[in-house]
């Protein structure tokens, strides 16, 4: 049986390719607008807003330099119903290494910031972790289906979401390292739901971005909610990305499955850590990513 998406030219509903979530429109040199779709209610979601500030900064490189790492902060909740502003600011344009810092506006307040590292490739000795070998996709569940029968109407408001593939591996399932204690940890693949361009890898690195800040948070919570994604009523944690960073170590598809392994070494203080690596089919490990989060139990603000 052939892959439904290899020949996906269009997500389910009529909802435009994966690309569109990242696209941004220059206005004059060094400043952009986009727009962003809501990740919870009235909020734009984060990820798209981050990978939009990659794309600004992206923009004012030349494709000879790859971006190595991003570190961000989320200031305020972004508004869905309005676009954003991404003003670039080209820091350092060096031999091997380039910086920009870009600034994420809404009604004149910044909303985000993002500093970015660009670089020339080098060939040098090569080490890495080594992938756990866990269930592939084709064998776990999609958890789309559930959150469709289970809540139709959030479902068919998240049109954003519904334009990625996503499958959750079990945390009993054969192959998972031990958990730590006090680590929880959790598994998941994921990829763009539509094809990207294989030689944009500025796009894939971006889309990466997106993906990255969609169950990075949630990790920091299972200890709170370990069932969030196996039942229907609402979370009972208050969840919000206050910072973020990556490192991308190799090339990427993001419209290819990968691995995103991920653990939270700390709760405290009403912020979450959570680590993770993101593995492809070939057990690469093409990027790590860094959240932070704003983490609050809703019962013990009754």
């Amino acid at each position: 049986m052939s892959d439904p998406h290899e020949q996906q030219t269009q997500a389910p509903g009529g909802i435009g390719p994966f690309a569109e979530l990242l696209r941004i429109e220059e206005l004059d040199k060094n400043l952009f607008r986009g727009r962003c779709h809501a990740g919870a209610p009235m909020r734009a979601f984060g990820g798209q807003v981050a990978a939009q500030a990659l794309t600004a900064a992206g923009r004012t490189i030349g494709p000879e330099r790859a971006v190595h790492s991003l570190h961000g902060y989320f200031l305020r909740p972004g508004d869905p119903t309005n676009p954003i502003t991404y003003e670039v600011d080209r820091v350092r344009d060096g031999l091997s290494y380039a910086t920009r810092r870009v600034s994420a506006l809404q009604r004149g307040e910044v909303i985000f910031t993002l500093s970015a590292s660009f670089k020339h490739p080098e060939e040098t000795p090569s080490r890495q972790r080594t992938m756990p070998p866990v269930p592939g996709p084709e064998e776990l569940p999609d958890p789309f289906l559930f959150w469709e029968q289970s809540d139709p109407e959030d479902y068919a408001r998240a049109a954003g979401f519904r334009t990625l593939q996503m499958r959750f591996i079990p945390p009993d399932a054969p192959g998972l390292p031990p958990e730590i204690p006090g680590v929880p940890q959790q598994f998941v693949w994921l990829r763009a739901g539509t094809p990207l361009p294989a030689d944009d890898q500025l796009l894939q690195v971006c889309a990466l971005t997106y993906l990255s800040d969609l169950t990075l948070a949630s990790t920091a919570t299972l200890h709170l909610q370990p069932h969030r994604f196996q039942r229907s009523e609402p979370p009972e944690v208050i969840i919000a990305s206050l910072d973020h960073a990556m490192w991308f170590h190799r090339p990427v598809r993001a419209d290819e499955w990968l691995l995103f392994a991920q653990r939270s070494p700390s709760s405290s203080d009403g912020r979450g850590l959570a680590h993770g690596e993101f593995y492809n089919r070939e057990g690469l490990l093409v990027a790590s990513a860094v959240q932070e989060a704003l983490v609050r139990d809703r019962r013990g603000l009754r």
